[in-house]
């Protein structure tokens, strides 16, 4: 049972997966936006092809909690895909991971073109990772 998590961008959407026992994210692909019914056939496959259960769609709220228009596309993404699939589908509070994304990229002197190329994939594994943990903190209580 894999849990896939989404980073939804206006050019290009992050994608990471569980391991099989749902305790480390990995980066899987990034799905380039052309639309948004053609980015939902994409994501659609990669679910089906990684027997996902559970899908985290990164909710990238304002600092101070209210709801954008980038958190409102993650909800339009959110519904689609639960209109479409059998699984569950959940937002997860994403501030700052596309930031964090950048910044360890820069540490570790990654040039800017291949910056460009894995930020989105490397927002979606903290993003996923950060469910992950959640969920294992509140399991082992």
């Amino acid at each position: 049972m894999r849990t896939m998590a989404f980073d939804i961008g206006d050019k290009r959407i992050g994608v990471a997966v569980s391991d099989l026992l749902g305790l480390t994210a990995q980066g899987l692909d990034t799905i380039q936006v052309r639309s948004i019914n053609s980015s939902l056939d994409e994501m659609e496959q990669l679910i089906h092809d990684n027997e996902v259960t559970t899908v985290v769609v990164g909710y990238p709220k304002n600092m101070d909690g209210t709801i954008g228009p980038r958190a409102e596309k993650s909800i339009r993404y959110k519904e689609a895909l639960e209109e479409r699939l059998n699984v569950t589908v959940k937002l997860w509070d994403e501030r700052l991971t596309t930031m964090s994304a950048q910044r360890t990229l820069l540490e570790a002197d990654v040039s800017r073109s291949k910056r460009k190329k894995v930020v989105d994939k490397i927002a979606a594994v903290l993003i996923l990772q950060g469910f992950l943990d959640n969920t294992a903190h509140k399991t082992s209580l």
